[in-house]
């Protein structure tokens, strides 16, 4: 399984992406704060995925999604304290919070085979 076929990898560059778009429009005095966090944490989701994916097992690849779902928590956080701040709208918010559900079910889902995957190894 090649990291750059996997839906949850694309999701999470499109989100990528967009945290971009949305964080070229902060305040300047945001530039090394609040932006700089944004974009390391989810620059940091499908990097993991991709590393976790080049491991060759699955318990390994299973703690790099852990990774990946640390640093969507992180992406969570500072989006909402980017809503409070006024640094996004509503709508905005709210367009990448169902973004970034959808890779957490990604992630989740991921998990979730690996584990079953590994499980199976023990009953046979």
């Amino acid at each position: 399984m090649y990291h750059k076929d996997l839906e949850v990898y694309k999701k999470s560059i499109e989100l990528v992406k967009n945290i971009y778009e949305v964080t070229a429009k902060f305040p300047s005095s945001e530039q090394f704060g609040l932006v700089m966090q944004l974009r390391r944490a989810v620059v940091s989701i499908p990097s993991n995925i991709a590393e976790g994916n080049a491991r060759n097992s699955d318990k390994e690849t299973s703690r790099f999604v852990d990774i990946a779902l640390g640093s969507l928590a992180e992406v969570d956080t500072q989006l909402l304290i980017a809503k409070e701040l006024n640094f996004v709208t509503n709508e905005i918010y709210e367009q990448l919070l169902e973004q970034l559900r959808y890779v957490q079910a990604l992630l989740i889902g991921l998990k979730s085979y690996f584990q079953n995957k590994e499980k199976s190894k023990g009953i046979t």
